[in-house]
């Protein structure tokens, strides 16, 4: 792997590129092009390159991408490779949803317990999994007990930072906010902050804009880019 930092994007990309090639793997499929990833999946060749140049040379001339073993090279730069445990503060709503996805489990994420204050909540199980709710008041030690390593803000704004405090006192170092609120975290601690409502707000400003406004233009920019890209010799 290069030595230079590894942007936010190219990581989330990353696992865009390891979807495609799940539905690649399950439909049988050995190898392919970054062409050919791209034309099916709506992405950049030249910026699959790119990413994945970051990491090695994964790709055959001749051939493309064997789609399994790239799967296994992403799979273990994304660190999914190991078990990941998941804990939830907020047993509301949005935090029992959490709970009850399914989707966790094919990225190697279980989740392993739930926090609230409300003593109606606590004690209860959550889904088919029957995740128990615990107490906030026990969340350091069901932490250590549950070798919990990303925690999930999913609690009202003003307690948010309050949580995190309490998350990262215990030694967590990966946080997913769902919290509409900005949040400080400390040194070695990385929060990602997911806003629906500014997601929902930039789609009505989309909705907003004349059916011909120039918004659209870099993007058929990009597609003109894409076009000239595919053009050239000597692609993986």
């Amino acid at each position: 792997m290069k030595s230079e930092k590894i942007s936010e994007l190219t990581t989330s990309r990353l696992s865009v590129y390891l979807r495609c090639l799940n539905t690649l793997h399950e439909a049988g499929i050995k190898t392919i092009s970054s062409q050919a990833l791209a034309a099916q999946f709506n992405l950049n060749s030249a910026q699959i390159r790119k990413d994945l140049g970051y990491f090695g040379e994964f790709g055959v001339r001749g051939v493309g991408y064997y789609v399994e073993d790239l799967r296994d090279h992403i799979t273990k730069i994304l660190g999914l490779d190991t078990p990941h445990r998941v804990g939830i503060v907020g047993a509301g709503r949005l935090g029992t949803a959490l709970a009850n996805y399914n989707g966790f489990g094919r990225s190697n994420f279980t989740v392993a317990a739930l926090f609230d204050n409300d003593r109606q909540k606590i004690g209860r199980r959550i889904g088919d999994s029957k995740i128990a709710v615990h107490d906030v008041e026990e969340m350091a030690k069901v932490i250590r007990e549950k070798s919990i390593d990303v925690m999930v803000i999913a609690v009202p704004a003003k307690a948010a930072q309050r949580v995190l405090n309490q998350i990262t006192s215990v030694g967590i170092k990966a946080v997913l906010n769902f919290a509409p609120v900005s949040l400080t975290a400390r040194r070695g601690v990385k929060v990602k902050t997911v806003d629906l409502t500014t997601s929902l707000e930039s789609l009505s400003y989309f909705l907003s804009q004349p059916s011909n406004s120039t918004v659209t233009q870099p993007r058929r920019a990009a597609s003109r880019k894409q076009a000239w890209m595919s053009k050239q010799p000597n692609e993986i």
